[in-house]
């Protein structure tokens, strides 16, 4: 049985992803963000990834850290397999051969009191990285960017291929444009973004792991999809072209799990408003 969802309806009540050939006049996701009671604050990046990934890691947190936010990262030992389990207070990163399942990236973050994130993960997949569509540097460093900032807050500032130079674009660095460097770091509209996500106001408390160095939390089971497709929850938003779609788990009492899917061109082509989770 065919289990396609059409979503073409979801574009329209969820104008936060709607499409635009311009940059979005804001990109906060949802107006999630870490709770924090000072600023600046540092988000640690566990780094669970393989010695062909790490360094777009590194890169990924020295770009972010140049905007001048009161969002720093720093990247630690990460405390997780290649499952990429959730850390209480902290990204956790990776890479791994998660299967032919047609996503290129993927970010989750859990939600406490409606807005505040309160652990992050982000996953490239090698089972498409390692093809020689994209294999190449830039695409590399262009997603874990995008797939990191996704735990920040940030969604994206243009969903249309167009590039705006910024990692939150859907611009492609394959093909023609594989040797490209557009789009493989922030631009100072992402940190316009985040000044204004962080720098309005202070929290009670914080949801961040306190010190620089290795998380004392464990990897978390409660609330976590893992890699899972079905556990996702439901399809609450997805772009005109198909290459982005959110999904919800709602735990009730403000609590909830979110899962950004950055799709491969492949997966989205034939069927831009299917549920690709189901199209094969």
């Amino acid at each position: 049985m065919n289990r396609r969802l059409l979503v073409g309806g979801l574009a329209a009540c969820a104008g936060l992803f709607a499409i635009s050939g311009v940059v979005h006049a804001s990109h906060s996701w949802g107006g999630y963000h870490w709770a924090r009671t000072t600023n600046p604050f540092t988000l640690k990046l566990g780094n669970n990834m393989s010695s062909d990934w790490e360094g777009y890691l590194y890169t990924t947190s020295a770009h972010w850290n140049t905007g001048n936010t009161p969002l720093l990262t720093a990247v630690i030992n990460g405390t997780s397999t290649k499952q990429c389990r959730a850390v209480s207070g902290t990204t956790q990163v990776c890479n791994g051969r998660y299967g032919n399942n047609g996503w290129l990236g993927l970010a989750t973050i859990n939600i406490t009191g409606g807005v505040h994130i309160t652990q992050g993960t982000a996953k490239m997949n090698d089972t498409y990285f390692n093809t020689a569509t994209y294999n190449n540097p830039n695409e590399k460093l262009h997603v874990v960017c995008q797939e990191v900032a996704h735990t920040f807050g940030l969604t994206h500032q243009s969903e249309d291929g167009s590039s705006q130079n910024s990692c939150m674009d859907y611009f492609s660095n394959t093909g023609a444009n594989a040797t490209s460097t557009l789009s493989t770091k922030p631009n100072q509209h992402d940190f316009d973004q985040l000044n204004l996500i962080y720098g309005e106001h202070l929290d009670s408390s914080t949801t961040v792991a306190s010190g620089i160095g290795d998380p004392k939390g464990k990897p978390s089971q409660a609330d976590d999809p893992g890699g899972d497709p079905n556990a996702w929850g439901m399809l609450v938003s997805q772009s005109a072209n198909g290459r982005s779609s959110t999904y919800e788990q709602d735990h009730g009492g403000g609590n909830k799990t979110i899962t950004h899917v950055f799709w491969s061109a492949e997966a989205a082509e034939n069927c831009p408003s299917c549920d690709h989770r189901y199209d094969r």
